[in-house]
């Protein structure tokens, strides 16, 4: 009898932690997804530039290192937003392209693996990438 409710407290404590550790998190495009929450996924940075030149950078870099899924533009946002969904190699890429001002755009990089953890390289590279396209 004891060892029947031992094991049933190790299953129960086992399926908590892997409750806790897997979840939904929520991409830049707006939007749930299965993966590993609470864990640094996103690169930032704002460039002066309109936003449609940051926009078509990121698309270029992303259409350069694999394939573009998605692009739209989100309603209801108090300043302009653009966002794109790609895939590069394995990896799901979401990039979030908001502006700012007319010539202050801010750009919002994430990275996830197809188990839904992160690849915070990455999402540094794409932003590295899409600010090197600007200097051209």
């Amino acid at each position: 009898m004891q060892m029947k409710t031992r094991g049933i407290l190790l299953a129960t404590a086992f399926l908590a932690l892997v409750a806790l550790g897997f979840g939904c998190y929520s991409s830049v495009t707006g939007g749930l997804r299965p993966g590993v929450p609470l864990v640094k996924d996103k690169v930032e940075g704002r460039y002066e530039r309109p936003l449609h030149e940051v926009f078509e950078a990121a698309k270029a870099v992303i259409q350069y290192n694999g394939v573009l899924l998605n692009e739209a533009v989100l309603h209801g946002q108090t300043n302009l937003v653009k966002t794109l969904e790609g895939r590069v190699g394995q990896r799901r890429v979401f990039i979030r392209v908001e502006q700012l001002e007319p010539n202050l755009t801010h750009i919002t990089v994430q990275a996830r693996t197809p188990a839904g953890g992160r690849d915070i390289d990455l999402a540094h590279e794409i932003e590295k990438q899409t600010a090197l396209r600007l200097v051209r």
